[in-house]
């Protein structure tokens, strides 16, 4: 499959089945985000891989969307030197982390695989409930599995109505 048609195909996904994920299929998930570009190529990084049901079941609650729990896996996207910031003022973390977990999310379709892209959860909780370090920013979260459901496209703009060209 070429990128385009996975960035077109890739959908949210809130049920998924009863079923494991092969141990291949997500270590091509996890080597997505161990080769994706990352500033200074720093990799100031940390993935989470959540298989223990009791810890899925409080991870679930501390996130506090029930969905999550349905995936045989919880990916958690962790920022190791949260300090760190790029010449145009952006931190160097979260654009890190949004360029792997992307990249993640993509072979994770490519394996036939679901995911959701989590920005909404209490940080807290969640530190808590993994033993992340104060000093560990978590970025994104999202479970994976085999998909039980197949949503429509979401609406997208034009490319009229987002890019321009030579000026604002």
């Amino acid at each position: 499959m070429d990128v385009l048609t996975a960035i077109k195909g890739r959908r949210s996904i809130r049920k998924y089945k009863d079923k494991p994920v092969e141990e291949e299929k997500l270590l091509k998930v996890l080597e997505a985000a161990r080769l994706s570009p990352s500033a200074r190529n720093r990799q100031d990084w940390k993935f989470i891989v959540v298989k223990d049901s009791e810890t899925r079941r409080k991870l679930t609650e501390a996130i506090g969307q029930p969905f999550v729990g349905e995936a045989p896996i919880i990916i958690v996207s962790c920022g190791t030197e949260p300090e760190g910031v790029m010449k145009g003022g952006q931190p160097r973390y979260t654009v890190d982390l949004s360029i792997a977990t992307a990249y993640m999310i993509l072979e994770a379709y490519e394996q036939g695989l679901g995911t959701c892209w989590l920005g909404s959860y209490d940080e807290e909780k969640v530190k808590g409930v993994l033993g992340i370090p104060d000093s560990v920013r978590v970025v994104a979260i999202t479970p994976l599995g085999y998909p039980d459901e197949e949503p429509a496209p979401r609406p997208r703009k034009e490319l009229d109505e987002i890019v321009s060209y030579d000026k604002f």
